[in-house]
């Protein structure tokens, strides 16, 4: 408990807005220039943060690159690597209530889903140390000869720059620091502008944690300044990116001239399948219409993964939308650190005019409100929006193409099989998906036929750090989590050895 009151105490010597960590020091922008975190719940500002630009930027590259090349971090074993992973992990732990409620203000989502995000940010950690812990020193490949010893080693890749997006920002960040640390890598990150606080705590648990100087960076910053230039930086080795299409269009046009590694996952448009046989009893129906509420409202919908597309069989589409509607208007919005409180306001008021331009053009081009659509009533400050479900809605609409990244789901409806997994298909998206039914020939058929990274079968939104994320088409490329989430932060190598080397005689000489 003394060294807890000890952190603080050190963070709260220094100026809330050194919040730039470069070569093991904190410090202010190089310009001065700050900027203040607001409450999504009130519009008022509780932070100050450094607002950085390409030269903090250029700094922070140059203190991660001199770690990578002539620091320890990369060399060391693998076993302290994942020591130090658990350690992170058990610190996370510790201060889970403070995170928890950081994470709640700064992005704006429920103290419950704060702590839960804490649990899985702990959780990549004691992943990722455990794989490298448990794996084995190199692959030996047989050359078909005793006369020569061959194996297939891994190494970091080396400078790696982390983009990182608003709506989960330490879990996002956590799928990036941990894998490119057990690697052995260094790394420079760049947490959304709008929402930096856990990320800034999560550097401070891993110096705590006794990283040597330079490997962790951090800039706080917008995306136009701090970064394109780490996207487009000489001396980055790997750049990973989470967020929008358009920016991770630009993240990768940037880094083409330097032929650098480029990870993107870039969201979705989620279709969530629902067949009438999974209606069929009431707790099926229950069931279904529950999780479809979860699918799409969890963090206001602004989850890259939301099933913001309801696709359900003609036959019973009335009942199930009726009660999907009733259950959607009754959602408790509110500040999320108040007790009762289902679901939060959005993170900005730049997304709520967002949101608010989806709906308007979907009910010009005639969809039908069931529910929301407006403003909450009594929850004047803040970005509140309320639950909105668009019946009677199809392919064309801009609502239903374009990721809306707010409490808005679409329905759209079906009469067999095959025209279920077209419109689920129907998308140049392709993250996440979900079958709904009690045929489980039927559960195979159409989860096997669905182009998305991930499909859950009766069952939303779940993901486990050992297996694999990302998505197929425009969602990204890459992945992170699981082993693969690994190798993206490796180079491979093949060393050939010759145990009796002699002349060739090739050339007669």
């Amino acid at each position: 408990m003394a060294g807890q009151h000890e952190r603080h105490a050190r963070r709260s010597q220094r100026q809330a807005q050194h919040t730039i960590h470069a070569g093991g020091e904190w410090h202010a922008a190089r310009s001065g220039a700050t900027r203040d975190i607001l409450d999504p719940a009130d519009a008022r500002p509780f932070a100050v943060v450094a607002e950085g630009d390409e030269r903090d930027t250029d700094l922070a590259v140059a203190a991660a690159r001199e770690a990578f090349d002539h620091g320890d971090w990369p060399r060391t074993p693998v076993s302290e690597r994942a020591a130090l992973l658990y350690r992170v992990a058990d610190s996370l732990m510790r201060d889970r209530e403070r995170l928890g409620l950081l994470e709640s203000r700064d992005a704006g989502k429920t103290l419950e889903e704060g702590r839960v995000d804490i649990d899985c940010v702990a959780d990549a950690f004691r992943y990722f140390a455990g794989l490298v812990a448990a794996e084995a020193p190199g692959r030996v490949v047989d050359a078909g000869s005793p006369e020569v010893h061959s194996v297939v080693v891994h190494e970091p890749v080396g400078v790696c720059a982390l983009i990182t997006p608003w709506n989960y920002p330490l879990l996002q960040a956590s799928w990036k620091i941990a894998p490119a640390l057990a690697a052995g890598n260094t790394f420079v990150v760049k947490p959304s502008e709008i929402t930096p606080l856990t990320t800034i705590a999560l550097i401070e648990l891993l110096v705590e944690a006794g990283l040597p100087a330079g490997v962790a960076n951090i800039v706080t910053g917008p995306g136009g300044s701090v970064g394109a230039r780490l996207a487009e930086h000489p001396d980055v080795d790997l750049v990973s990116f989470t967020g929008g299409l358009v920016s991770g269009t630009k993240v990768a046009r940037a880094a083409a001239p330097s032929v650098k590694k480029v990870a993107l996952e870039l969201g979705g448009k989620n279709p969530n399948v629902v067949f009438a046989d999974a209606c069929a009893t009431d707790e099926g129906f229950d069931t279904a219409v529950d999780q479809a509420l979860n699918a799409a409202f969890i963090h206001s919908g602004q989850v890259c993964s939301a099933g913001a597309r309801l696709i359900i069989e003609e036959s019973v589409s009335e009942r199930f939308v009726a009660e999907l509607a009733d259950r959607a208007s009754r959602i408790r919005l509110g500040r999320g650190t108040d007790d009762g409180v289902e679901c939060g306001p959005l993170v900005s008021e730049q997304q709520r005019a967002k949101v608010e331009a989806y709906v308007a053009s979907a009910l010009a081009e005639g969809a039908v409100l069931r529910t929301g659509g407006k403003r909450p009533e009594g929850l004047n400050e803040g970005f509140f929006y309320a639950p909105t479900v668009l019946d009677a809605c199809h392919r064309e609409m801009k609502v239903v193409r374009e990721e809306v990244f707010g409490p808005v789901l679409t329905v759209e409806t079906f009469r067999t099989e095959d025209e279920a997994v077209a419109l689920a298909n129907d998308t140049e998206y392709g993250l996440a998906g979900g079958v709904w039914t009690t045929d489980a020939g039927r559960a195979r058929r159409v989860a096997g036929r669905l182009r998305h990274g991930t499909v859950w079968i009766n069952d939303f939104h779940p993901y486990l750090p050992q297996a694999e994320w990302g998505g197929f088409g425009k969602s990204g490329t890459g992945r992170e989590l699981g082993p693969a989430g690994l190798a993206e932060y490796r180079e491979t190598k093949h060393i050939y050895q010759n145990l009796a080397p002699r002349p060739v005689r090739w050339f007669a000489g």
